[in-house]
């Protein structure tokens, strides 16, 4: 049974006010100390360490006329792939378009992917929940 430390502090404070008052400190730092050596959450074997990233990719492109790409990769398992390019260069409609999408895993193990256009319509992503804690797709 698995408890956390304000169940722990409530059911102390709930058996001390049964005790005498001597003895409230005690039954409250024996239940502290029960929930200080409690094992603590483990996360999932998939999900690496957010404390040991690593860059395994990284890739940049820029004409320096208005087009670029760029994407990375992370031993986290966070991606991300962007590409833009100005249409309409030197016009009153000139706009710059850019493509994309960025992935992570969250601490469940859920991967979420976010593609999206950013032009002159604004921004528009499609959000998308994979396999992992089981969810809904979004866009």
């Amino acid at each position: 049974m698995r408890y956390d430390w304000l169940t722990l502090f409530l059911f102390g404070t709930v058996l001390a006010r049964n005790k005498g008052e001597g003895d409230a400190i005690l039954v409250i730092l024996a239940c502290v100390a029960l929930a200080a050596a409690a094992p603590q959450a483990q996360r999932p074997a998939s999900v690496p360490n957010p404390d040991d990233v690593q860059l395994l990719r990284y890739e940049a492109e820029n004409d320096g006329l208005g087009s670029y790409k760029y994407a990375f990769e992370q031993s986290d398992g966070t991606k991300k792939e962007e590409q833009g390019e100005l249409k309409n260069a030197g016009t009153d409609n000139e706009v710059m378009s850019v493509k994309g999408s960025y992935s992570w895993i969250a601490p469940d193990g859920a991967t979420y992917l976010v593609t999206y256009v950013a032009d002159e319509n604004g921004f528009n992503p499609t959000i998308e929940q994979g396999p992992g804690s089981g969810g809904a797709n979004r866009g």
